[in-house]
């Protein structure tokens, strides 16, 4: 018997190409700037293999604790698509799946982000879940539209 995957789904517009979003996911140097960080945190390490089965970690210190943020990439269809699977081990084994949606606009473009996982961990996790991909996703259009 198979689960039914919980999603959150967030959106944002941005007022910069689909290309300029799409590869800010993917570049290290830019995703270090706003991807799994906190303001309480200082990222510590950025490492991004930005190729179908590719992977990735993002480590940022939190009170002298590293929370990694590990995953691999499962499809890269730029600019329109990356899809990527996520975990957090410190707080869970389970990985979820993460599907980055960007459709452009007249001006600019609306990236759609969904975030499917188990129902005990959307039931632990799913708020704080959709409150961090808000909160990134604004730090990310503060960035790229400065």
């Amino acid at each position: 018997m198979t689960t039914k995957k919980r999603a959150v789904i967030v959106t944002r517009r941005f007022d910069v190409s689909a290309e300029r979003v799409f590869d800010a996911w993917l570049d290290p140097e830019t995703a270090r700037k706003w991807l799994f960080t906190t303001g309480e945190g200082a990222l510590v390490r950025a490492e991004v293999d930005a190729r179908v089965g590719g992977r990735f970690a993002f480590v940022d210190r939190r009170d002298d604790v590293d929370v990694e943020h590990v995953g691999e990439y499962l499809e890269i269809d730029r600019p329109d698509r990356l899809v990527f699977s996520f975990a957090v081990p410190m707080y869970s084994p389970e990985y979820d799946r993460v599907t980055i949606e960007i459709r452009r606009l007249d001006k600019g473009c609306e990236l759609t982000l969904t975030n499917e996982m188990s129902p005990g961990i959307y039931e632990e996790w799913g708020e704080g879940t959709k409150e961090g991909w808000t909160k990134m996703l604004g730090t990310l259009a503060e960035r790229l539209e400065a």
